[in-house]
């Protein structure tokens, strides 16, 4: 733990699929001397991709933590998946981190993925710097990427150095603060020496670099005067400003290399600590007391009441590693907290050190510190775990409906106890991995974000836990939602042996926005209720609404209020509330109608000029509306919304329409009401 909260930065590097995430991570690791060799994608020795699966493939499928040292600073780093099927695995590490640096290719620029972990970042309120990788590639614009960053993020982008040349001309660069030319020497380029500019850059350099100090005297008063006047802006000047701006999401500082080729990193790295922030940089952490209901506010305080949130699960038959975000106070290993969501009290039995796969056993952990805990009962992500003293909640983590299932049945029949087992441990790892069983045949369902995601969740179940399976065709997860709002009182009156159960619910159900929240459900009774019976009335409505509408498939984009709660002291029990609650759920859906929902997608096919003829016609028999085509380089981009029912057999099919050179990329894109035809 380092003494000095200053020099802590929690980040994440987040990105598109294939836009060079590992890479970069694997230079930091590597010119920060935690590895003695720099991990290749495409020989499989990657540190931080260290399934077997991401190696085979060649992509990020789980987040993995590791803790660097550079210089005087201690960088807590998450590498993030790309692809958009393991989206909640970025989701829950944006809980975690203070910053991000958000990587793209010099290439492609801003694509589908960038762009929505972007947003995702913004949702959070994370400061973020950018990294163009692979200058050295074929069709790489520097200058094209910044204008793309610009246009799509309403004019943020702070270019920080000029490069030395693109594509295989590609060298190096300059740095516009210190206007010094950066050159990458020695066997690994672990050396970066400082030289003066070369006279063929001197002209564009100068101008890079009143370009930056005007962009950032739009934000700042003080740079602003000095420029406007024709003065020298100081150099300690325009760092601090550039931090602020940062700090501030007004501005995000660009940077350029090459991780591939191992150039730019380290220039990179010392961005993270000049820019990005620490704990103490976040004036306070927003929570809710537990005990009252009121928003509170946590601090970076190592003498706080301890605070912390769970945010990633590696869950295995023998002991859980649960990744918790420290936010306040200091944890000991033993040490007894509080979960604040079931209000039971739990022991972190051990506490570690994450580096990639590996652990170290460490005996305590302060603010802004990432670790491991192990011995924790009854947690799941989203959950925060505090000192008993005060009870306070971060709140959890929304993830998105699951659009595509596929049915799973064990090889041989005597395997059915283990493949539950592997099925809800998976499911326990990953919020956007369901389980269920299809009404008409008893057949497990599992259901997630995709093909792929479907497809590495169930390798595991072969190669973790030993289960061989037969899998069908991967098919639609449909959803239903209500046509009209209605209001339903029902009352729910029976004997059961010598007992009676007796509880009366008012409910309003009205549909909710296709945007939203998958479900929104509101308290607005009256009077001094038991909040048990509250508890069990809200529940219901949650689980009851999740299990189906009248064609039977998942509810989505519910509101329900509950109005009136009327109960006995002697006859109102929870279960007599969760029995009145379901028979208004069924008279609600009756009454309102429902229509079946399927999941649209929004897809990016990146291809040759020559064959964009044949894609088009390939995609409008097939429902898709294309909304867009865009010049990238030398390439076109088609960006149009299809049904995800007519995308399966896409990836095959784009090769032979593409000569072999096309790309897409699939995001979920909301729902629309399903044809009748």
């Amino acid at each position: 733990m380092s003494s000095d909260l200053s020099k802590i930065r929690n980040l994440g590097i987040i990105a598109h699929i294939d836009a060079g995430k590992t890479s970069t991570t694997e230079g930091l690791l590597f010119f920060s001397g935690l590895t003695h060799r720099y991990g290749n994608i495409d020989e499989g020795t990657t540190v931080m991709d260290f399934l077997p699966d991401e190696r085979a493939r060649g992509i990020t499928i789980m987040a993995a933590a590791a803790v660097i040292p550079w210089g005087e600073y201690e960088y807590h780093l998450i590498d993030t998946p790309g692809h958009i099927d393991f989206t909640a695995e970025v989701e829950r590490s944006l809980r975690a981190i203070d910053g991000a640096v958000v990587i793209f290719s010099a290439v492609e620029g801003v694509e589908a993925q960038s762009e929505k972990v972007w947003h995702q970042a913004d949702g959070y309120g994370v400061p973020k710097i950018a990294f163009v990788n692979k200058m050295d590639r074929i069709g790489a614009s520097y200058s094209r990427t910044c204008r793309n960053i610009d246009e799509k993020f309403g004019g943020v982008a702070l270019p920080m150095q000029y490069p030395d040349g693109e594509e295989s001309e590609f060298h190096g660069m300059v740095d516009l603060l210190t206007m010094e030319y950066l050159q990458f020497q020695g066997e690994r380029k672990e050396t970066v020496a400082r030289l003066p500019i070369p006279e063929a850059l001197q002209e564009e350099a100068a101008a890079a670099r009143e370009s930056l100090i005007e962009r950032v005297s739009d934000h700042s008063d003080e740079v602003a005067s000095l420029f406007l006047e024709g003065e020298e802006v100081p150099l300690d000047l325009l760092r601090r400003e550039i931090r602020r701006l940062t700090l501030a999401r007004e501005l995000v500082p660009v940077f350029l290399g090459s991780a591939k080729r191992e150039i730019g990193v380290q220039p990179l790295a010392d961005a993270i600590g000049a820019y990005l922030p620490s704990p103490i940089d976040i004036p306070e952490y927003p929570a809710t007391d537990r005990r009252t209901g009121k928003e509170c506010a946590v601090h970076a305080d190592p003498k706080e009441a301890f605070s912390g949130f769970i945010f990633k699960i590696n869950a295995s038959n023998t002991a859980d590693l649960f990744f918790l975000r420290i936010y306040s106070g200091t944890l000991h290993a033993n040490d007894q907290l509080v979960n604040a969501r079931t209000g039971e009290k739990v022991r972190a039995k051990q506490l570690y050190r994450i580096y990639a796969k590996s652990t170290e056993q460490i005996q305590e952990a302060g603010p802004g510190d990432i670790v491991g805990l192990t011995g924790l009962k009854e947690c799941g992500i989203g959950d925060t775990l505090c000192a008993p003293q005060r009870v306070l909640s971060f709140g959890g983590i929304l993830f998105p409906e699951p659009v595509i299932s596929m049915v799973v049945e064990p090889k041989f029949s005597k395997d059915k106890d283990k493949l539950d087992d592997a099925l809800n441990l998976l499911c326990r790892e990953d919020q956007t991995l369901r389980r269920s069983t299809a009404e008409e045949t008893g057949q497990r369902v599992i259901s997630g974000m995709g093909e792929l995601h479907l497809e590495v969740s169930l390798k595991r179940v072969s190669t973790d836990f030993g289960v061989e399976i037969r899998t069908g065709e991967p098919r639609v997860a449909y959803r239903e939602t209500i046509l009209k709002p209605t209001t339903v009182h029902t009352v729910f009156n029976k004997t059961i042996g010598d007992s009676v159960f007796y509880a009366e619910v008012t409910i309003d159900f009205a549909p909710g926005d296709r945007e939203g929240d998958p479900f929104q459900i509101q308290d607005k009774t009256r009077g001094s209720i038991p909040r048990a019976l509250l508890e069990a009335a809200t529940q219901a409505l949650q689980d009851g609404l999740r299990t189906g509408g009248l064609q039977g498939y998942p509810m989505i984009f519910v509101n329900a209020t509950l109005k009136e709660l009327v109960f006995s002291q002697d006859t109102t029990t929870p279960g007599a509330v969760a029995g009145a609650v379901n028979e208004a759920i069924t008279q609600g859906l009756q009454q309102a109608g429902t229509v079946i929902l399927e999941p649209l997608m929004k897809l990016e096919v990146l291809a040759p000029e020559e064959t964009v003829g044949e894609i088009s016609m390939y995609l409008q028999p097939r429902r898709a509306i294309i909304s867009d085509m865009l010049q990238v380089g030398t390439m076109r981009k088609i960006v149009c919304h299809v049904p995800l029912a007519e995308m399966f057999g896409f990836g095959k099919a784009l090769p032979r329409l593409s000569g072999g050179r096309g790309s897409f990329s699939l995001e979920p894109s909301g729902y629309q009401e399903k044809p009748a035809s």
